[in-house]
């Protein structure tokens, strides 16, 4: 038996306000936000994450990571050094641990012109104090992190363009310590965690295929290619999308582009039991990033305004029509 897991907290930028919505029983339709926070002024959020009691965010900018009260008061910041004057190419992220006391940041550093590498920081959450720091060999243009819901272990999704992709897990050790470990597998990037935390899924950076893997070892339970899903793999590919619609269950998204050059997508059911295709998934999308499943047999997509709209396989409340989402996974906002 899985335990039900409390209710997830996202975060949507809009304004230039953190729009903090809370994803839990019964909360289906549009979702009004539980919280809002006004950044510094001057700061433009690039990322942010909001504590579980709403209490606090952290967000990342260009030049830095800020942990400000409710209320608007600071908590505490630290700066990226040296600053940097580079605006485009590098896109900070950060990460709660699932038991709330540590921030991981995630410092695009070589893309930003601060050296030859990247960092990935541990934070103190009440404080800031760094407690630990990892040295990375990659130039990446940003990063998602996936934080395990049961053991607090936390993947960074690493994306450094066309020179591919890497995945690393992050631990804490029996003495208290972070410890850092590399995936072997390179150019593949980590879709979700399934909600019981025993496996994830990937895709292949040349969008050849989607895979699926044991935690935390990573060994390959299966692979589909995209001629799997019935299709020409000179003609369509597998899109960074999808994920675990429950624990059983995933979406695979495919796209392509047909024979008067307009783009189109659909999302496929992958029973992760035994690897097998379980049918299409035929939701309204404006894009394949818009679909964001959450374990649990709901997802989300975009809605008026930019609220999210959360929508169920089960019988909800009727949800109102939503607008284009941002068509590139380095646009959205993490669960």
């Amino acid at each position: 038996m899985i335990p039900e897991p409390p209710p997830k907290v996202i975060t949507r930028l809009r304004d230039g306000r953190i729009h903090a919505y809370v994803v839990g029983a019964g909360a289906y339709g549009r979702l009004e936000p539980a919280a809002v926070f006004q950044p510094r002024d001057g700061e433009e959020v690039v990322a942010s994450v909001v504590r579980q009691d709403l209490e606090r965010v952290v967000y990342t900018t260009l030049n830095g990571v800020v942990c400000l009260t409710r209320a608007g008061n600071l908590v505490w910041a630290s700066d990226f050094e040296p600053h940097s004057d580079v605006r485009h190419g590098h896109r900070p992220g950060c990460a709660l641990s699932l038991d709330g006391r540590t921030v991981w940041v995630y410092r695009p550093d070589a893309m930003a012109g601060r050296g030859d590498g990247d960092q990935w920081v541990v934070h103190d959450a009440d404080s800031g104090v760094v407690v630990a720091r990892r040295e990375l060999e990659t130039v990446g243009h940003g990063a998602f992190h996936h934080v395990h819901p049961v053991d607090g272990s936390i993947y960074l999704d690493i994306g450094e363009g066309q020179d591919g992709s890497v995945i690393l897990l992050g631990t804490v050790g029996a003495d208290g310590e972070p410890e850092f470990v590399t995936y072997p597998s390179q150019d593949r990037r980590l879709i979700d965690l399934a909600p019981s935390g025993h496996q994830f899924m990937t895709v292949d950076h040349g969008q050849a295929d989607v895979a699926f893997h044991r935690h935390p070892d990573g060994d390959v339970l299966f692979i589909l290619p995209v001629e799997a899903f019935g299709y020409d793999p000179e003609e369509s590919f597998v899109e960074w999308s999808g994920g675990y619609l429950t624990e059983h269950t995933a979406i695979v998204t495919v796209g392509g582009e047909n024979e008067d050059e307009v783009e189109w997508f659909r999302h496929h059911l992958v029973d992760v039991r035994t690897g097998t295709l379980s049918g299409e998934f035929t939701v309204e999308a404006s894009n394949p990033y818009e679909l964001v499943p959450l374990g649990d047999g709901s997802w989300l997509t975009g809605g008026p305004g930019g609220d999210p709209v959360r929508w169920s396989s089960s019988p909800q409340p009727s949800a109102p029509p939503h607008p284009a989402a941002p068509t590139s996974p380095y646009e959205r906002q993490q669960l």
